[in-house]
């Protein structure tokens, strides 16, 4: 994987590539809050000598920063579409982890035509009647309380509470540990995520997904209510969902071999 950098006026984004051929599908990993690329490390090991893969550093997280906090979901989707455009690629498939789930989505809105298939990883519908005044509320208020949640308390719920598989948990502590000595800055990232969050949510957009789509979530999650979006979302739009046993809200490091599988399968449908 070659790492690159995307420029933009509030910072340098961080990603890395391997692209095979520009007229074959290209995989595009996008992890979750405060996660880093190394969210996807499975998947890229099994993908990158048959597609061309790509997976990023968000805004502001790990090695994209410094980055400045003023920034919304549709910058991150057209700076992921300026990546695109830097580096040829014609035919992505978002494959979005929680957060990157709804940047994916963001994505779909705004270059419908452009999106060749979605994968949500643990992530749920980003349209306003999904979620209540009070969760939009919270979101808009977070930063303050994980600043002042104590940091080992918070190490413990973060990884214990998004994966259940020893690799899962092991790897989300050291993604974590990045931020030991700038628990400030970890603060921001996630605050200011489930803010833009919210914002998106109220714009109250279609976020229509048309490309061929399939909705993946660990029967074990317990992030929020991200089990109960994910069978109104399925419910009412009719995308698949994929159930996956002994898994949290990171089942592509719970279950990688699965999630491997149920993403090739979905790309297959586009050859």
């Amino acid at each position: 994987m070659l790492e690159k950098t995307y420029i933009t006026s509030l910072g340098a984004i961080h990603y890395w590539i391997h692209m095979i051929d520009t007229d074959i599908v290209t995989l595009v990993f996008l992890p979750g809050l405060t996660a880093d690329h190394r969210l996807f490390e499975k998947q890229i090991e099994h993908f990158k000598s048959k597609y061309n893969v790509l997976v990023w550093d968000a805004p502001a997280h790990a090695a994209s920063w410094p980055f400045r906090f003023d920034f919304d979901l549709f910058d991150k989707a057209k700076w992921l579409n300026g990546i695109f455009k830097q580096e040829n690629i014609t035919k992505p498939v978002i494959v979005g982890q929680s957060m990157g789930g709804y940047v994916g989505q963001v994505y779909a809105e705004l270059y419908q035509e452009s999106l060749k298939g979605f994968v949500s990883i643990d992530s749920a519908p980003l349209q306003r009647k999904y979620v209540t005044g009070l969760e939009i509320w919270l979101l808009k208020r977070m930063e303050t309380v994980y600043f002042y949640y104590p940091w080992k308390l918070l190490l413990k719920s973060g990884t214990n509470g998004v994966a259940v598989s020893e690799y899962g948990r092991k790897l989300m502590y050291e993604i974590m540990m990045e931020y030991d000595e700038d628990i400030k800055r970890y603060s921001q990232i996630a605050g200011h995520g489930f803010k833009i969050l919210a914002n998106a949510m109220e714009m109250d957009l279609p976020y229509e997904i048309k490309c061929p789509a399939l909705l993946i979530c660990g029967e074990q999650d317990r992030a929020g209510s991200c089990v109960r979006y994910n069978k109104a979302w399925h419910k009412n739009t009719g995308i698949p969902l994929e159930w996956i046993k002994d898994a949290g809200h990171n089942s592509n490091t719970d279950k990688p071999e699965i999630i491997n599988r149920l993403i090739e399968r979905l790309v297959k449908q586009l050859q």
